[in-house]
C-alpha cells in the first residue's frame, strides 16, 4: 500500500496537490459552519435515569430555554432606571415566542438586598424551531441590553451555546495566529531553510481542515461540544507537524545516498512511512477507548479525533510526498557529522541509562509515581461559569450575580418527577424535604423541585440526590438536573472504564507486536507510558482540582475537574506516547536488521531519532500551549495534561527510562514465543531498512 501511495504521489504530484487544495476548500468553507452549531452541554449519558426523566418531562411538560439578564452598577430603585427596564420587560413580553418574564421589582428575590442589582429571567415557548427560537432570543437580549446601566448582561439558554462558539472560534484563530509563527520559527532552526520548514505547516493547515470537515461532519447527526472544536484542532495541527517532521528529517538522510529526488521520497515512504502508518493507526486505536462509554459526547469526540489523526497520516503520505517530489530537489541533504556520530547528546544519555539501569529505574519511578499521587483523589464535576474565561458574557453575568446575591441564587433546581402508582407516603417524604415546591403534571404525575445547597453540582446537591434516590427505594421516582445526570456521567464512568482501557491496551499490544515481533516490548511500552500519563494527570488535579499555581494559567482551583478533562487526556496522551515510541523503535529495529547487538541498537535509535522526537515534543508543547491561551479552563486542564504527557514522555521516559529498561532486558526484550513469533513472520510489519550507515560501536 506504501509503495502505491508513493509511486501515484511521484507520478501525478499536481494532481494530488489538487486534490488537497480542494480538501482545504471544503475544510474552511463547509467545514467551518461547525462554529454556529457547538454546544456547552456534555453530560447527557443515553439510558440514564436523569436523560430518561429529562425525556418523560419533555414529553408531557415542553418548556422552553430560558435567558437571564443583569441589570447592575447603580441603585435600582433609581426612578429612570426603573422606568426604563419595566418598559424592556413590558416589550420582551411582546416579542413572538417569550412565554413569560416577571417584573422584578414586585417578584420577590429579583432584586439583591443591598439594591444594586436586579435579575430578569425570560423564559420562552415550548417547542419552537431553531429559527424562532434564535429570532426570540436575539430580540429579547437586543432589547434587555439598550438599557443605560453600568452592567447589563444577558446569556444562558440558546444564547449561551452561541456565545461560547463565537469565542472558540476566537480563540482558535488566536492560538493559530499565535503557534504557527512560533512553530515556523523552530522548524527554521531544525531544518536551516524556509522550504523544508514551510512544508510541515501546509500539513498542519491540512490538519486543521481535517478538524473543521470531521467536527461538522458529526455535528449533522449529534451534539458538538464547544470544547471539541479546541481539541480537535490543536492535535491535528500537532500530529500534523509531528508525521511532517518524522519525513522531511527522513528525506533529507535518504538524499545522502542518492541525488534522485522520485528515490528519495519512496524510500522515505517505504521507512519512515511505515512508521507513520504505524502511529496514525495506534493513535486512532489509544481513541478508541472513548467508543466504550455511552456518552454521546466522549463517542463524537473519539470519531471526530481519531478521523483528525486520518486525515493528518493520509497528509503526511500523499501530500508531502507530493511536494517533496515537485520541491524536494532544493531541500539540502542532511549534514553529516565530522566525527561521523550524529545525536552525540542522546547517544550519551541512552549509554548512561544503560550502564546505570538499576539507578535510572530506581529513581525516575518513583519519581513519576511521586507526581501521579494526587490522581488518587481525583473527582470531576460540571461546573459553572467560573469554568469561563473572565472576559465572556456568562462569566460576568455569573460574577455580577455572585457579587450582589446569596450563594446558590439561579442554581438550577434537583428536579424530582413523582410517577402515578408511586406510594403516597413515599411522595409525602420527598415533598417534605426543605425547600420543595410541587406542582401536578398531565397524566397523573408530580414534579418536585428542590432547590440545592451550594454549588449547582457541588457535594451537597449530589448529596440530596442520593439521599432521594434512597429515599424512594424501588417506586417509580426519578431525579434528574445538573447534580444527577453529574452522579449519572460518574457511574458511568466507573462502570465502563475497565471496559475501555481493556480495548486499547488489548489493541495497543496487538500493534506494537506486529510492530517489532516482540511480547516484552508492548508490556514494557505500556508501563512507562502509564507511569507518564499518570504524572501528568496528577499535576493537572494539583493546579485545578486542588488550586496551587492555578493563577500562573489564568484559572482558579475549581474543587473537581471538567468531567470532560480526564477522558480526554488520557485517550490522547496515550495515543502520543505510543507516537513517539514508535519512532523510536523503529530506528531501534532497522539496527537490529543492520545486523547490531542488542544493547547497541537501542544507542543506535536513540541516536537517530532522539532529535525528532525531542522536536516534535516541543513543537506539540507549543501547539498546546498557544491553545491554552483562551482561557476556557477545561480546555486549560487538557492543553496543559497533554503538553505535561509529552514532555515527560519525550525526555524523562524515552531518553532514559527506555534505554535503561532495554538495557535490563536485554536481548530477551525482542522475545516472542514460537507460535507467536511464526504469526508476526507471516503477518508482522516492519520498518524497511534504509540505505544502511554503518552501525557505531556502543561505548559502556
Amino acid at each position: 500500500m506504501l509503495s502505491t501511495l508513493a509511486r501515484t504521489a511521484t507520478r501525478r504530484p499536481l494532481t494530488v496537490i489538487l486534490l488537497w487544495l480542494l480538501f482545504l476548500l471544503l475544510g474552511f468553507g463547509l467545514g467551518t459552519g461547525v462554529f454556529g452549531r457547538l454546544s456547552d452541554d456534555v453530560p447527557d449519558v443515553p439510558g440514564t435515569e436523569s436523560e430518561l426523566a429529562e425525556e418523560y418531562l419533555a414529553r408531557v411538560d415542553p418548556a422552553g430555554e430560558t435567558v437571564t439578564a443583569v441589570v447592575a452598577g447603580e441603585a435600582v430603585s433609581d426612578a429612570a432606571l426603573r422606568a426604563q427596564v419595566e418598559r424592556a420587560v413590558a416589550e420582551v413580553r411582546e416579542i413572538a415566542g417569550v412565554a413569560a418574564v416577571p417584573d422584578p421589582y414586585r417578584t420577590p428575590g429579583l432584586i439583591a438586598e443591598d439594591g444594586q442589582a436586579l435579575v430578569v429571567p425570560v423564559t420562552f415557548e415550548g417547542g419552537l424551531d431553531e429559527d424562532a427560537e434564535t429570532d426570540a432570543t436575539d430580540a429579547a437580549a437586543d432589547r434587555i441590553r439598550q438599557i443605560e446601566a453600568p452592567d447589563v448582561h444577558v446569556s444562558g439558554g440558546e444564547l449561551l451555546g452561541r456565545q461560547l462558539g463565537e469565542r472558540a472560534q476566537e480563540d482558535v484563530k488566536n492560538a493559530e495566529l499565535i503557534s504557527l509563527p512560533v512553530v515556523l520559527a523552530l522548524l527554521l532552526v531544525v531544518f536551516g531553510g524556509l522550504r523544508a520548514a514551510a512544508l510541515p505547516l501546509v500539513i498542519a493547515v491540512s490538519g486543521i481542515a481535517g478538524a473543521f470537515l470531521a467536527l461538522f461532519a458529526f455535528s449533522e447527526v449529534t451534539d458538538i461540544s464547544v470544547y471539541a472544536i479546541q481539541v480537535t484542532t490543536m492535535l491535528g495541527l500537532g500530529l500534523a507537524v509531528d508525521y511532517a517532521l518524522l519525513m522531511l528529517v527522513r528525506f533529507r538522510e535518504e538524499r545522502r545516498h542518492t541525488d534522485e529526488v522520485v528515490e528519495a521520497v519512496h524510500r522515505t515512504v517505504a521507512a519512515a512511512g511505515r512508521t507513520v502508518l504505524f502511529s496514525g493507526v495506534t493513535v486512532a486505536v489509544s481513541l478508541t477507548g472513548l467508543l466504550v462509554f455511552p456518552s454521546v459526547f466522549l463517542r463524537s469526540m473519539g470519531l471526530a479525533v481519531a478521523a483528525v489523526v486520518v486525515v493528518d497520516m493520509l497528509a503526511a503520505l500523499t501530500l508531502l510526498p507530493a511536494l517533496l517530489t515537485k520541491f524536494g530537489g532544493k531541500i539540502k541533504p542532511a549534514r553529516v557529522r565530522p566525527d561521523g556520530e550524529e545525536g552525540r547528546l542522546f547517544a550519551r544519555l541512552a549509554r548512561f541509562a544503560a550502564r546505570r539501569r538499576i539507578a535510572v529505574i530506581a529513581t525516575v519511578v518513583p519519581a513519576l509515581l511521586v507526581l501521579a499521587l494526587p490522581v488518587t483523589g481525583l473527582t470531576i464535576g460540571i461546573g459553572d461559569a467560573k469554568q469561563l474565561p473572565a472576559s465572556t458574557e456568562a462569566r460576568q453575568l455569573y460574577d455580577t450575580v455572585d457579587e450582589h446575591f446569596p450563594p446558590g441564587t439561579g442554581v438550577s433546581p434537583i428536579t424530582v418527577v413523582v410517577r402515578p402508582g408511586t406510594d403516597p407516603a413515599t411522595a409525602e417524604r420527598i415533598s417534605g424535604l426543605s425547600g420543595a415546591e410541587s406542582r401536578e403534571l398531565p397524566g397523573g404525575a408530580t414534579v418536585v423541585e428542590i432547590q440545592p445547597p451550594g454549588s449547582v453540582d457541588g457535594k451537597a446537591a449530589t448529596d440530596l440526590v442520593e439521599r432521594i434516590r434512597d429515599l424512594r427505594g424501588d417506586e417509580p421516582v426519578e431525579v434528574t438536573g445538573v447534580a444527577a445526570r453529574l452522579i449519572d456521567f460518574r457511574e458511568m464512568l466507573a462502570e465502563r472504564a475497565p471496559w475501555a482501557a481493556l480495548t486499547v491496551l488489548a489493541g495497543i499490544f496487538a500493534l506494537l507486536f506486529a510492530f517489532t515481533g516482540s511480547v516484552l516490548i508492548p508490556l514494557r511500552t505500556i508501563a512507562t507510558t502509564l507511569l507518564s500519563l499518570g504524572a501528568a494527570l496528577g499535576v493537572v488535579v494539583w493546579v485545578f482540582q486542588d488550586g496551587h499555581l492555578a493563577g500562573l494559567l489564568g484559572a482558579e482551583g475549581l474543587g473537581a475537574l471538567s468531567l470532560t478533562a480526564p477522558p480526554l487526556i488520557v485517550a490522547i496522551a496515550f495515543g502520543l506516547a505510543m507516537d513517539y515510541e514508535l519512532f523510536i523503535l523503529a530506528r531501534m529495529r532497522e539496527a537490529r536488521e543492520r545486523g547490531e547487538a542488542d544493547q547497541e541498537a537501542v544507542v543506535t535509535g536513540l541516536r537517530r531519532s532522539g532529535r525528532v522526537v525531542t522536536c516534535a515534543a516541543l513543537l506539540l508543547a507549543v501547539v498546546f500551549g498557544a491553545f491554552m491561551t483562551g482561557g476556557f479552563s477545561p480546555i486549560l486542564q487538557i492543553g496543559l495534561g497533554l503538553t505535561l504527557a509529552v514532555l515527560i514522555d519525550a525526555t524523562v521516559v524515552r531518553m532514559l527510562l527506555v534505554p535503561a529498561t532495554m538495557a535490563l532486558l536485554g536481548r530477551h526484550a525482542w522475545w516472542a514465543p514460537r507460535p507467536l513469533r511464526r504469526v508476526h513472520d507471516r503477518f508482522g510489519l516492519t520498518e524497511a531498512a534504509s540505505a544502511a550507515e554503518p552501525p557505531v560501536p556502543m561505548k559502556v
